[in-house]
C-alpha cells in the first residue's frame, strides 16, 4: 500500500511509533525513524534492525522534535537520502503525571515543547517540503498526528499532557482546512488504552483494571491496532479523509 513512499515516524524506537514504522516498512515505504534514543523500551532489536531484517528500507536519525533546527535537519536529510517526503507521523510525546498544582513551569514548558510545539515544527517543516513536490495521486503529502482520547476528555492527574493532546486535535483541524487547497492531507489518531513498554503509572495494575472496566472491547489495545489506523490514513484509501481525529479505543469514548 505504500510502495515508493517515504515516511518519517517520530518516536519510532519504541511502542506505538515502532509499530507504525514496522508496518509502513512492511507495506513498502522507506521509513526514517526519528527519536532521541535508538534502543527500544521493550528491549531487543532496534526498529532499524527489525526493518532491515525483514528486507525493508529504513534509516535512524537522532532527533529532538522540540528543536526547530533538529526538525529542519531531519526533513532535509530524509529528502537527501530518499528524494522526497510523502508522509510524516508525529508520535513522539512525553508526560509528567502531574496535576495543575503539582506541575512546575519547567515541566509545563518541556511537555508543551515536545507534544505541541514539536508537532507544530514537524507539521510546518513537512508542509514546506510537500509544497516543493509534485502530487502523488491526489496528495502532495500526508500528516498523521498521534493525539489521544485525552484530547477530548480530561487526562486525570496529568494536566500538561491532556492540554497538549487537546491542542494537537485542534492543530490537525487547522492544518487540514487551511491546506486542503495545497493537497496536504492532515489527520489525527486518538488511541485509547494501548499497552506498551512505557514505564510508570501507565502500567500500574489499578490503572489497567480501570481501563479494562471502561473499554467495551474485551481486551486493551496494542501498538499494532494504532499502526493499522495509521496505515489507512497514510495510504490512498484515505484520499477524501482530512481533518478527522480517528478513535482507536475499543469503544471507550462511545460508552
Amino acid at each position: 500500500m505504500l510502495q515508493n513512499r517515504v515516511a518519517i515516524v517520530t518516536g519510532a524506537s519504541s511502542g506505538i511509533g515502532r509499530a507504525i514504522a514496522l508496518r509502513f516498512a512492511a507495506e513498502g515505504a522507506a521509513v526514517v525513524i526519528a527519536d532521541r534514543v535508538e534502543s527500544p523500551l521493550e528491549g531487543g532489536e532496534t526498529t532499524l534492525e527489525r526493518i532491515r531484517a525483514g528486507g525493508g528500507t529504513a534509516a535512524f536519525l537522532e532527533t529532538d522534535i522540540s528543536d526547530w533546527n533538529a526538525v529542519d535537519a531531519l526533513v532535509a536529510e530524509t529528502v537527501r537520502r530518499f528524494g522526497r517526503l510523502d508522509i510524516i507521523v508525529n508520535n513522539a510525546a512525553i508526560y509528567t503525571s502531574t496535576n495543575l498544582l503539582e506541575t512546575s513551569p519547567e515541566q509545563w514548558s518541556r511537555v508543551i515543547g515536545v507534544n505541541l510545539t514539536g508537532f507544530f515544527y514537524c507539521c510546518k517543516r513537512a508542509a514546506q517540503q510537500f509544497l516543493q513536490q509534485e502530487p502523488v495521486g491526489e496528495a502532495r503529502g500526508r500528516i498523521v498526528n498521534i493525539s489521544s482520547q485525552h484530547g477530548m476528555v480530561a487526562c486525570p492527574g496529568d494536566f500538561p499532557y491532556g492540554v497538549s493532546k487537546g491542542g494537537i486535535v485542534q492543530m490537525t483541524r487547522q492544518i487540514a482546512v487551511d491546506h486542503a487547497k495545497d493537497l496536504i492531507i492532515c489527520n489525527a489518531i486518538a488511541p485509547g488504552k494501548i499497552i506498551t513498554g512505557k514505564p510508570g503509572i501507565a502500567n500500574d495494575p489499578d490503572a489497567l483494571d480501570y481501563s479494562n472496566s471502561r473499554t467495551p472491547w474485551p481486551r486493551l489495545g496494542t501498538p499494532n491496532d494504532v499502526a493499522g489506523a495509521a496505515l489507512f490514513l497514510a495510504s490512498d484509501m484515505a484520499s477524501y479523509v482530512t481533518g478527522v481525529n480517528l478513535m482507536v479505543d475499543g469503544g471507550w469514548m462511545a460508552g
